[in-house]
Order: C-alpha cells, then sequence, then structure tokens
C-alpha cells in the first residue's frame, strides 16, 4: 500500500540517567493522537502515523519525522497534532515554530 505521507513518531524510551529519550508513553500518546486525526478526517488510508525507534533527535523530543518531505519536529505535544495535521500534512506547510533544524540553539 502507497501512503501519500507518512509520519514516523519516536516511541523510544532509554536508561534514567544516560542519554534523554523521546519516552515510550509520551511517544504512545502522540501515536494515538495522530491515527484519531487522521483517522476523524478521512485521511488515514492516504495518510499513515506509526511508532519508530530511535529517530537520533533525542536531545530535541519528544521527535516525529514526516515523509516524504523528511520534515522533522522537535518538541511535539498531543496539543500540537492538530495543526501539524492541518497544516503539513493536509496543506503541505510544515509547522515553522516545531521544524527540527538539529541546531545545539533550537533545543
Amino acid at each position: 500500500m502507497h501512503f501519500e505521507k507518512h509520519i514516523f513518531i519516536c516511541t523510544n524510551q532509554r536508561t534514567e540517567g544516560t542519554r534523554p529519550s523521546c519516552g515510550h508513553e509520551t511517544g504512545h500518546d502522540l501515536v494515538a493522537a495522530f491515527k484519531k486525526g487522521l483517522k476523524d478526517r478521512g485521511l488515514n488510508t492516504k495518510m499513515r502515523a506509526q511508532k519508530a525507534g530511535c529517530l537520533d533527535a533525542c536531545e530535541w523530543g519528544p521527535s516525529l519525522v514526516v515523509y516524504p518531505e523528511g520534515v522533522f519536529y522537535k518538541h511535539v505535544t498531543v496539543a500540537d497534532v492538530d495543526e501539524i495535521i492541518e497544516e503539513h500534512i493536509v496543506n503541505n506547510r510544515p509547522v515553522t515554530r516545531l521544524v527540527n533544524t538539529f541546531e545545539k540553539s533550537s533545543i
């Protein structure tokens, strides 16, 4: 099955005291919110949201990436999900305030 857009949401959980991580619980909450948001808009047959392992953006977590564009998002909360779906997934306009440029100043 081909999807127009694919959203990979980090659910990686590291051992406490090591490198930061996006978090298992937070990641699964985001996955559930994206799946619900896509389904509620009737987009779940052409857009897909799913859990992923580490996206190597741990210091900016919770993180996700949208393909085919390869746009990474940082510090995403459940409250951001509807905006990301509406702006980026539906209207092809990444949500600039959440886009991860991987610069140390964006932590």
